[in-house]
């Protein structure tokens, strides 16, 4: 007996055990539309992607400074002659016949050099353009994390809105099962008076089953929805998400009175200006790279020889320094140069082109949005009428026949048309916060 409740003791343990650790490793966000936008973009790949990209080209810059620095090196040898080198010097020298020679060997078995080479670039035009491109490079790559957190805060504001209008239709589903669970209580009371049928029930049941089918789709939908939402924003599935904002006519209608829009606004247009200025600093880089470099440069080195390896136990070590100056003048490279300003004028040209272009685009997206939300808001509010219209015509229906003065296929006619309306605003409305979100998109107030 002892045996079995030590060993139910250390079930209820371990399974105690797994539960705490469950419950500490889920986590319950609850987000408004706001707080999904920033976690995403402070969890989001690519986000964190963009923002490495951006760190990138601080270490681009990084190397680009060092060129105009000085260089310093430091070289050290070590020979160990196996067999010293022989020079044949003529005969006669040393009293030799003529035309013939006699082998001679210079040097000594080791040899130690060592020494310090510096130099320090005067002038370079292309070093000297770079210099001054660096902090554009930089708005450049921050530019790109600007538009890739914009994207996110599209994405997960759409989906988290088509949520919020799954669940307020789910709501209406929930009333709708309420109404025919009370029909069915009445249509057998009514059935039990004997002023009904059988069948009439049936169909009751039919159209009570198919909204609980219904009810089971819409929540599968949500659930993927939501699981969705969290891999878009990086969040771990094991997590719960809780969606706590509300949508409304009037949170659809905040915001969109705007009478005018820059295209300095939008993101898009920023990073081609800053792509604009670097193809600038390209083709001046290329035009001064027919200006000769000037670069000075010194040494100092120490060399000593020895017949024993004995460097360090005295002996003599001599010094050779020197310091000049290099002057490089460009004359011919087969027209690479040519090339290059050539081709970075043309990468200019594109960018001008592209500019360009992003007008008309950014011109036609306001266009568009403006029809698209007026539209939508004007449909929003013609499907809430009709949708408080088919309720209250339902609850008439249902009123005239309890109290004796109507047919079930009525109520199953108003409950249709009572079901399309709320499927036609909750369209509706979706489409109208999606009109709402392209619009603060095209006008750059996103």
């Amino acid at each position: 007996m002892k045996n079995k409740s030590m060993k139910k003791l250390m079930v209820f343990i371990f399974l105690a055990a797994g539960f705490v650790n469950a419950v500490q490793a889920q986590v319950v966000n609850k987000f408004t539309a706001q707080q999904a936008v920033d976690y995403a973009k402070k969890n989001s790949v690519q986000v964190k992607n963009a923002l490495l990209d951006y760190k990138i080209q601080q270490q681009v810059n990084r190397e680009i400074t060092a060129s105009a620095y000085p260089q310093l090196n430091a070289s050290g040898t070590l020979q160990d002659f196996l067999q010293i080198p022989t020079t044949l010097l003529p005969a006669e020298i040393t009293g030799g016949q003529p035309g013939t020679f006699t082998p001679v060997k210079f040097g000594t078995k080791y040899s130690v050099t060592g020494g310090f080479d510096a130099s320090q670039l005067l002038f370079d035009g292309q070093v000297f353009v770079g210099l001054q491109a660096r902090k554009t490079a930089l708005d450049f790559s921050l530019k790109q994390v600007d538009i890739t957190e914009e994207m996110i805060n599209i994405n997960v504001q759409k989906i988290y809105y088509q949520l919020l209008v799954g669940k307020q239709q789910m709501t209406s589903i929930d009333a709708n099962i309420t109404r025919f669970e009370k029909l069915l209580n009445d249509t057998k009371e009514i059935y039990k008076q004997g002023f009904a049928e059988r069948l009439d029930i049936d169909k009751v049941n039919v159209q009570l089953s198919n909204l609980k089918t219904e009810k089971i789709k819409v929540q599968s939908q949500l659930d993927a929805g939501n699981a969705g939402l969290k891999f878009l924003m990086n969040m771990p599935q094991k997590d719960s998400l809780l969606l706590i904002d509300s949508i409304t006519i009037d949170l659809i209608k905040e915001n969109i009175l705007v009478a005018d829009y820059k295209y300095e606004d939008r993101k898009e247009y920023q990073l081609l200006t800053f792509a604009k200025k670097l193809n600038e600093y390209n083709v001046r880089r290329y035009k001064l790279s027919y200006l000769p470099t000037l670069a000075a440069f010194g040494s100092y080195n120490k060399n000593a020889q020895r017949q024993k390896f004995d460097f360090f136990g005295g002996g003599a070590w001599f010094s050779t320094s020197l310091v000049g100056l290099k002057l490089t003048i460009p004359i011919f490279d087969g027209f690479a140069k040519s090339a290059r300003v050539q081709n970075a004028r043309l990468q200019l040209q594109k960018t001008n082109n592209n500019i360009d272009q992003l007008k008309e685009s950014i011109d036609n997206d306001v266009t568009q949005a403006k029809l698209k939300i007026t539209a939508a808001l004007i449909t929003v509010d013609n499907q809430k009428q009709n949708t408080d219209l088919a309720e209250k015509v339902y609850n008439s229906t249902k009123l005239k026949y309890e109290q004796g003065l109507g047919n079930n296929q009525e109520i199953y006619t108003a409950q249709a048309e009572l079901k399309v309306a709320q499927n036609n605003y909750y369209s509706a409305l979706y489409d109208a916060i999606i009109a709402k979100i392209d619009f603060l998109k095209a006008i750059g107030k996103l």
